[in-house]
């Protein structure tokens, strides 16, 4: 915890909206949010933010909005968004927000398993999945509130239930009114991005996230009121924690960065002191990186090599819990001072000191590359339904490769067919049934079957393997972790996803995608034009072919692929192929590929 921060009791007997007094009272006047109006950043305190909060609560009863019930939101990292979930928790309304990129199917499942009666949505785009709920007599969708007031229609707009909360807020019943939530209160309900079948809701409480927000805070010494660029979508764990719990905890400064593609250009102008990015964030960054370093003259690139070798030996006697050598000591810092902070500002990351990753398996190669410029990505692990963090890598003791170790509090253990559970104060009171009950899902001792397969070491690291429900079994009765094979052959720069299939045949086949920005500075360095489609350029085939065949080199026998398929057009949650946590909809792209992948085991 920083030490600036005091508790206003312990972290399991308190809520949100006291933390967020607390920030009133004790930092007022110290920035909470921050976003893009126009070229310039608007800027909110904590005093500022808490009234804003308490102003919407009073136009959000005067709504109708009732204590414990459930609220829909689909907007983006705005910040109606983060204040309008603050504001519902004041009022002990469960805050709930969708994917933007959810279908009006699951939008519809949405409504009617939460029972959500209102619903605040950002304009045009998000109508046309909301509006016929409304005439829908089987949905219990009474009224929507839309932020962009032109195009509102006939619905209410949050600008008119601002003014009326402007009017109507009365600072002693606002304050009455949020010393009635309990910490076993629900603080959310998150609606798991749904890799297979309906999302299912998990109902998380006050003391589920602050207990385990201040374990993990616990982990680290970040600065005083330390900055975040909040980007990733707040229907997922990883943001709603990062974005706006762990803010509120630490009276942290939010940067709302409302279009993920702007991210990088945020990054270079802020300069962040932590990052967090899923995997194929950190990916998408490296390949970036290896592109330009791509076309620079040999020479320099000789020199960023013999940098990058001597972070990783730095790195490496962090990591073995070793005071490097003198020289070391000296040459990687003559490296950092001349040659890699350098780099890293064009980039705005020369300030990083706490780099993080989750919600799947970082690639050792993704993880050693960044180590080259002496960035250790501490990749974490954890579930929506363990209120995010369970295990984690610290400055202080990381194993590349690994999650980590367990948050105090938190049991880990592997039980007899490698699957992982856990068990403590943050796992979830259980899921969310369309009646407003809970379905618990712990066993009679209280330890949550978290459905990934993995192990521990001897000194407590835990070591993923895959999802259990992913692991592949050939017809020989082998068992194949997908993501281990995957992650191999995308060590490969031309290689930026892949797909491997075989359950129940007797070999290995995949789908791989050309990197979208590594193939062209790949191609350029050797002087080959790939215009058109580079999947079917002779030069980019082969280079691939020698690709897996390096893989296959270090698979054992039954994790190799013995035919694959190259396409060129790169798999997003726009298309369906990723959950908007950007990990693999697996069973949409083998419906999608169906008849390729069937081709592939054709003679």
């Amino acid at each position: 915890m920083t030490t600036i921060l005091r508790l206003p009791g312990d972290p399991a007997d308190i809520t949100l909206p006291a933390l967020l007094l607390r920030n009133a009272e004790d930092h007022g006047g110290l920035p909470a949010l921050s976003w893009r109006a126009g070229e310039e950043w608007s800027t909110l305190t904590w005093r500022e933010a808490r009234r804003k909060v308490g102003v919407l609560a009073a136009g959000y009863a005067a709504l109708g909005v009732e204590r414990g019930e459930h609220v829909l939101m689909m907007m983006g990292n705005r910040p109606e968004h983060w204040l309008t979930d603050l504001a519902l928790v004041h009022l002990g309304a469960v805050p709930v927000t969708v994917y933007g990129t959810s279908a009006p199917e699951q939008v519809a499942h949405i409504v009617r398993h939460s029972r959500a009666r209102f619903a605040i949505v950002e304009g045009a785009r998000e109508l046309p999945r909301w509006e016929p709920l409304l005439a829908d007599g089987t949905a219990p969708l009474e009224r929507l509130v839309v932020v962009e007031a032109a195009e509102a229609g006939e619905h209410r707009t949050y600008g008119s239930l601002h003014a009326t909360g402007s009017r109507l807020f009365d600072p002693d019943a606002f304050e009455k009114g949020w010393r009635e939530n309990r910490p076993t209160d629900a603080l959310t309900v998150v609606y798991t991005s749904g890799t297979t079948g309906d999302p299912k809701g998990v109902r998380l409480t006050h003391r589920n996230v602050l207990v385990g927000g201040v374990a993990l805070d616990g982990v680290v010494d970040f600065p005083d009121h330390v900055g975040h660029i909040c980007y990733l979508p707040f229907a997922h764990i990883a943001e709603r924690l990062l974005g706006i719990y762990l803010p509120v905890l630490r009276a942290a400064h939010v940067y709302l960065c409302a279009d993920p593609a702007h991210v990088a250009a945020t990054a270079r102008e802020l300069h962040p002191f932590q990052f967090f990015g899923v995997p194929r964030v950190w990916e998408k960054l490296a390949a970036s990186v290896r592109a330009a370093l791509a076309g620079l003259p040999e020479e320099r690139r000789r020199a960023i090599e013999a940098a990058n070798e001597t972070a990783r030996a730095h790195v490496a006697c962090r990591e073995r819990g070793e005071e490097p050598s003198e020289a070391l000591r000296s040459a990687y810092e003559e490296a950092k001072r001349d040659v890699l902070d350098p780099l890293l500002a064009l980039a705005g990351f020369d300030r990083l000191e706490w780099t993080a990753s989750a919600s799947a398996p970082m690639p050792l190669d993704v993880s050693r590359f960044w180590a080259g410029f002496g960035l250790v990505i501490m990749d974490a692990w954890g579930l929506t339904e363990t209120s995010g963090v369970v295990t984690t890598n610290s400055p202080d003791a990381f194993r590349l490769g690994s999650v980590g170790r367990p948050l105090e509090g938190l049991d880990v253990r592997i039980a007899e067919d490698g699957e992982i559970l856990v068990r403590g104060a943050t796992v979830f009171d259980g899921y969310l049934r369309p009646d407003g009950g809970l379905d618990d899902a712990r066993d009679a001792d209280g330890w949550f079957a978290t459905g990934d397969i993995g192990r521990l070491d001897e000194d407590g690291y835990l070591w993923l393997t895959d999802r259990k429900k992913e692991m592949i079994v050939t017809s020989t009765g082998k068992n194949v972790s997908p993501a281990l094979v995957e992650n191999t052959l995308k060590e490969h720069p031309l290689i930026g996803q892949a797909l491997v299939h075989g359950d129940g045949r007797s070999y290995l086949v995949a789908l791989l995608v050309l990197d979208r920005e590594m193939t062209p500075a790949w191609a350029a360095a050797r002087g080959i034009d790939v215009e058109g489609d580079p999947a079917t350029h002779e030069e980019v085939r082969a280079e691939v072919a020698r690709a897996v065949e390096a893989a296959n080199a270090r698979l054992n026998r039954t994790e190799q692929i013995k035919r694959y398929r190259l396409l060129t057009e790169e798999w997003g949650p726009e298309t369906g192929e990723l959950t908007p946590s950007l990990k693999l909809r697996r069973r949409v792209i083998r419906d999608k590929y169906m008849q390729v992948i069937d081709g592939l085991y054709t003679p």
